[in-house]
């Protein structure tokens, strides 16, 4: 197949450190290349993906993240650069909108935020020209009446991240330094159950420099430290040698890829049940799916419990880069069976 995969173009492809969406773009592009297909990336001119790229702007608009024109000069450009492919896979939120004028090429998109009202609102405009794609049960079951193509759950290349042996003495939070990620709460958690803690997190946002100043600051000191953005190696040693991820959640969060860097690692993940975790994390044999801070405090007097190599294991299969690769390709197949219409009304066939 001739697939032309679109990132958004906040951030390069992949990622240097903090870049969800950027790294299942990275790693999407990089197995339907392995897999024999033709693959067109189309990202930023700072990306480094060893695939055939293409690219209008040449580096990521990181400082203007969110705003309209950006994302827009970006789509309409890389909807020009894939007349030639046989099926688009737009990871951009205006994108798939913008695909209606190529009512002769087959769109698939993935949904990489929560479906609230206003995504919902925006999706029933996407689902008219893209099959939509969701990221976990829990999403989907959010969407309402947007049709959801497939439910497919991120993946990761478990030798990205070595195994580690949990053996460095302390705990660790990972990610974006934001309420709704629960830095403030894995630092008291932690000071309740006597562990050291190590908060790496992103600090670049105004949003964020304020919480940080206000809220997670004033926590730290004695056990808790604060060792800023990781990426590269250094995430993956600070992963390695913990003996849990704690991942105090208060949000619907679509899927959650630190969790399964965390297991890759063999790192169990301690979480609350919400959005995706609990598809991610096997309550008792991976991690622990707790209800509240108490109960995140209790549980992690029952590490000893829990076989490292089982987290790992998990990764090895269900959270595999090839799984995600392998469904994708799946639904590629049965979107381009489908019949469509072509620019003057005939009936096409793929």
């Amino acid at each position: 197949m001739r697939i032309g995969l679109l990132a958004p173009p906040w951030l390069p492809v992949p990622p240097a450190r903090y870049g969800g969406t950027e790294g299942v773009v990275d790693r999407l592009a990089r197995g339907l290349d392995a897999t024999g297909h033709d693959v067109v990336l189309f990202t930023t001119g700072d990306a480094t993906c060893p695939v055939a790229r293409r690219a209008h702007l040449a580096h990521a608009e990181t400082a203007r993240m969110g705003q309209a024109v950006v994302e827009q000069r970006h789509v309409a450009h890389a909807y020009e650069a894939f007349e030639d492919r046989d099926l688009v896979h737009d990871h951009t939120l205006l994108g798939p909108i913008y695909a209606a004028r190529f009512g002769h090429l087959p769109v698939v998109t993935t949904a990489h935020l929560p479906f609230d009202a206003e995504m919902r609102d925006l999706y029933r405009f996407t689902a008219r020209s893209a099959r939509v794609v969701a990221i976990s049960r829990a999403q989907a079951a959010d969407a309402g009446d947007i049709p959801i193509a497939a439910v497919i759950h991120h993946g990761i290349e478990p030798t990205e991240i070595p195994f580690g042996a949990g053996d460095g003495g302390y705990l660790l939070f990972l990610g974006r330094l934001a309420p709704d990620k629960g830095p403030g709460r894995a630092c008291e958690v932690a000071r309740a159950a006597g562990w050291p803690l190590k908060l790496a997190a992103r600090v670049r946002e105004p949003g964020e420099i304020a919480y940080f100043r206000d809220e997670v600051r004033p926590l730290l000191g004695g056990d808790i430290e604060f060792v800023g953005e990781v990426g590269g190696a250094d995430k993956a040693a600070l992963l390695g040698g913990a003996a849990a991820l704690l991942n105090p959640i208060r949000w619907p969060e679509p899927f959650g890829l630190v969790m399964i860097e965390s297991l890759a690692a063999g790192t169990p993940v301690l979480t609350f049940a919400e959005g995706a975790a609990p598809e991610i994390v096997e309550d008792g044999v991976t991690g622990f799916v707790c209800a509240d801070e108490a109960a995140m405090v209790t549980a992690l007097g029952r590490l000893d419990e829990l076989d490292r190599r089982r987290c790992r294991a998990a990764v090895d299969g269900p959270f595999s880069a090839r799984r995600m690769v392998d469904e994708h390709v799946d639904l590629y197949r049965k979107v381009l069976a489908e019949p469509r219409l072509g620019p003057s009304g005939t009936l096409l066939a793929h």
